[in-house]
């Protein structure tokens, strides 16, 4: 069945009533407005409000400024600044131009901000106190009972939606559009549609912002701070600048609303409910969600925070070692002892180059020289733990398989330094060449630093000695240069004896890696 009406008689309420005779507004002895058409508003969990037409305000008023806000009921506030002589009130009036059907008789009006007035003679009425009813039922015990043992912001989203129709808000469509943290994707924006079996998660990347379906909609209009959305349907809307309108009322709907879902740090979300039945919502649905939006933001706001911190340690610290340290190793010391490849690679020639290219070329060729090294990495199941100024550390736990991760590294040496050779053949102003070292052994994988301040990385003497042997290279006109321990898992290496490395307290026993890009090197 669908219902239509709210379960609770008590719930969300709004009413407007004329006042009788004359209402005058002051600012201690200045009127700002005198009436005898003037109306008061009720509204559930809010103070009365009086409204006066337009015309009866006896102070100047500036433009439209830019400050607008929504309401569900009311539609979207624009205001006014009051001027009087030499004192500007900012702000301190708003009016409703378009007003929705439950608010027509205010619309035209002027309300007043609080800190605007000093007193209102209301002459003969008497105002009452707003019956502000016990809203509750399936969606607010859900909320505060049930929700917060949803893992993730699909489930949440469906459970949301069905929640709803349980309480008898007749949707037919709900979506979620949630703004993250993230160096590739803008946001997620996550929609039920009511019949479908499963959740649509859209993940936009920031190419959002410039295309046009975003640009002519209610998601970017209501992101923006510019208020919220509410429109009929099924009724002809002269109004109706939204494509999305279009497909909605083709689909059935017949009432439509984008209300902000702000986060605690000012970014602004975005909630839309399309309706299906034949009268729309009612002020009683909305007014239901209005008032539980601020928890349905939270919740989502966990969400995007893990996400984020997640996407964020990823970035900085690697994949592998930002679930690490999102799964609690966080303290100073936590880790473990493991075996790795460590591999080291380092830019060739970086002072000149920098010299030569200036500094936008050469950050610019230095990205392009991460970007290779890091996509290798990756493709070869290591993990870049960090970029060491214009060098980069990577690892290659051993787990199970020790051959396999010595092979992994020593693959990536090959492949980074023939990528390179290859971007330095397409393009001769792309110069970029590398050092590269690699070991295996034993290394503490974790946490070390200050107390304040923590570095996830390796410690170890196969660490040690991946640095020293990509150094020995540079000098030595070796592109790549492995320790015994990788020897094994090569092809094409050139013994090189043992040789001494700076701190490393014994010779160690190393390999020169032959490529098809060493028949010449540049040194």
């Amino acid at each position: 069945m669908n219902v239509h009406a709210t379960r609770n008689t008590n719930g969300y309420g709004i009413s407007i009533e004329t006042l009788d005779g004359r209402v005058a507004i002051y600012r201690d002895d200045i009127l700002l407005a005198e009436s005898t058409n003037a109306k008061v508003m009720y509204e559930t969990r809010l103070p009365p409000a009086i409204y006066v037409p337009r015309e009866d305000v006896r102070v100047d008023l500036s433009g439209e400024t830019e400050l607008q806000t929504f309401c569900p009921f009311k539609g979207t506030a624009t205001y006014h600044d009051v001027l009087l002589g030499d004192e500007r009130l900012a702000n301190s009036v708003w009016a409703y131009e378009d007003s929705l059907p439950e608010s027509k008789a205010i619309q035209g009006h002027i309300g007043f901000m609080p800190a605007a007035y000093t007193h209102i003679d209301l002459g003969d009425n008497q105002l009452r106190q707003p019956r502000d009813g016990n809203i509750s039922g399936p969606l607010i015990d859900w909320l505060m009972r049930g929700a917060g043992s949803i893992s993730t912001p699909e489930d949440f989203t469906k459970t949301l939606a069905e929640k709803m129709l349980e309480h008898g808000i007749a949707i037919q469509r709900l979506s979620i559009l949630v703004w993250s943290l993230h160096p590739l994707i803008a946001g997620k924006h996550y929609i039920w549609e009511k019949g479908a079996e499963e959740i649509s998660t859209n993940i936009p990347t920031y190419e959002i912002h410039d295309h046009p379906a975003f640009i002519n909609s209610p998601l970017r209009h209501v992101s923006n701070g510019l208020g919220g959305v509410r429109q009929r349907l099924n009724v002809d809307n002269p109004h109706n600048s939204f494509p999305i309108m279009e497909d909605l009322r083709a689909k059935g709907g017949t009432d439509y609303v984008a209300m902000p879902l702000p986060f605690s740090d000012g970014r602004i979300n975005v909630l839309t409910l399309t309706c299906d039945h034949p009268n729309g919502f009612t002020t009683e649905n909305l007014g239901l969600v209005f008032e539980c939006s601020a928890v349905i933001a939270r919740y989502y706001e966990v969400f995007m925070q893990r996400e984020n911190a997640q996407a964020l340690l990823e970035t900085y610290v690697g994949k592998r070692t930002g679930a690490r340290v999102l799964g609690g190793d966080i303290r100073r010391g936590d880790g473990d002892d493991i075996d790795a490849a460590i591999m080291f690679c380092d830019l060739r020639n970086s002072t000149s180059l920098e010299e030569d290219l200036g500094r936008t070329e050469y950050i610019n060729l230095l990205n392009e020289f991460f970007e290779t090294v890091s996509g290798i990495v990756h493709e070869n199941d290591g993990e870049v733990l960090k970029f060491i100024g214009d060098a980069v550390l990577a690892v290659f736990p051993a787990g199970e398989d020790p051959g396999k991760a010595r092979s992994d590294a020593q693959r990536s040496a090959v492949e980074i330094v023939e990528k390179l050779a290859e971007l330095r053949r397409s393009d001769k102003n792309r110069q970029c060449d590398c050092s590269i070292g690699v070991s295996f052994g034993r290394v503490t994988y974790g946490n070390v630093g200050s107390r304040e301040r923590l570095d996830f990385t390796v410690i170890g003497h196969a660490a040690n000695v991946a640095a020293r042997l990509g150094e020995f290279g540079k000098l030595n006109g070796h592109r790549i240069v492995v320790s015994e321990d990788i020897e094994p898992a090569c092809s094409r290496a050139v013994p090189l004896g043992p040789v001494d490395l700076h701190n490393v307290s014994h010779p160690v026993m190393s390999f020169a890696l032959q490529t098809s890009a060493d028949t010449v090197l540049d040194a």
